[in-house]
């Protein structure tokens, strides 16, 4: 599944409206998550904040209904993307720092991280412990072999 164009045109407009509920002000909005939820049967793209409180929603056409296997790879992959290309007005939006944005699924059963924002620090997606498990394994063999 190649993202089209409106579904990135799609993803695009939920962003900017997740980031006009939060503009850059003295009064920053102290959130530690945004909340994204995707259904692989409506297509349907949630944003909550930490109080379970919905923010904006849109239904990605290409996505309704889709039965592809690794759907949920591809949709973080769009997604992050879009999150990438749009990152300074991420960076903008008046929530207290660290913050991110994290994708679940229908049943809030976490995804991936989309997005994670600390200061000067910014992870765009991809897993923060990724590979931890294999690094800590090759230093536990180096340090019984000494």
């Amino acid at each position: 599944m190649e993202a089209t164009e409106l579904t990135t045109l799609q993803t695009e407009r939920f962003l900017r409206k997740i980031v006009e509920k939060f503009p850059t002000c003295d009064d920053t909005s102290i959130m530690t998550d945004v909340h994204v939820r995707i259904s692989q049967d409506s297509g349907e793209l949630v944003a909550f904040d930490d109080d379970d409180k919905e923010i904006t929603r849109c239904v990605v056409e290409q996505w309704i209904g889709n039965q592809d296997e690794n759907f949920y790879e591809k949709a973080t992959a769009t997604l992050r993307k879009v999150w990438r290309n749009n990152h300074e007005a991420i960076d903008a939006m008046g929530i207290l720092k660290p913050f991110s944005f994290v994708l679940e699924d229908e049943e809030k059963n976490f995804i991936a991280e989309l997005y994670v924002a600390d200061d000067d620090t910014v992870i765009l997606g991809g897993d923060l412990m990724e590979g931890l498990d294999q690094d800590l394994d090759n230093f536990l063999t180096d340090l019984l072999e000494d």
